[in-house]
């Protein structure tokens, strides 16, 4: 069997605690559960950088723990311009994120998307923001509906 440059996945919110960290623990659950987890690189940042070294939220935490998914000693981090040319897909939360991503997109060859693109029958482009108002468990509906879609568009265009 060929050895393949693992493909690598960047999930991107605002402060990198609540939606980009329970979107990088969800995806790697959904990549593992398709034995595929020797062919992916999964990881998160946020636009700004307010908790830098913070671990997830709470609320965060406790969602993925009630579905038995582990955030594996997740700590926030801030994006650089050295991720666009480190990471094959870029996948922010919402517009706002995803702006601000495209502003910093100097170089290399990172696919830009929203994680709701990828889960078109949900009606809604954009997972919001828990940090203030809670609603942690549609959250993680969207995320993981959102984490199943994208691994399916990647599974595709990468042949895996």
């Amino acid at each position: 069997m060929e050895q393949r440059t693992p493909v690598r996945v960047l999930f991107v919110c605002m402060g990198n605690i609540c939606r980009s960290p329970m979107a990088e623990a969800v995806f790697r659950q959904r990549v593992s559960e398709a034995g595929l987890a020797e062919h992916f690189v999964i990881d998160s940042a946020g636009t700004g950088g307010w908790h830098v070294g913070e671990p997830p939220h709470h609320g965060t935490l406790a969602i993925l723990a009630r579905h038995g998914i582990d955030a594996n000693g997740q700590r926030a981090r801030q994006i650089t311009s050295a991720d666009f040319e480190r990471f094959d897909y870029i996948v922010a939360m919402d517009d706002e994120n995803l702006y601000a991503l495209r502003r910093m997109q100097r170089r290399g060859a990172a696919q830009l998307s929203l994680l709701l693109d990828h889960a078109p029958g949900l009606g809604t482009r954009e997972v919001p923001d828990p940090y203030y108002s809670g609603g942690f468990d549609h959250v993680f509906h969207l995320v993981d509906a959102g984490s199943h879609g994208l691994l399916a568009y990647i599974r595709e265009r990468e042949g895996l």
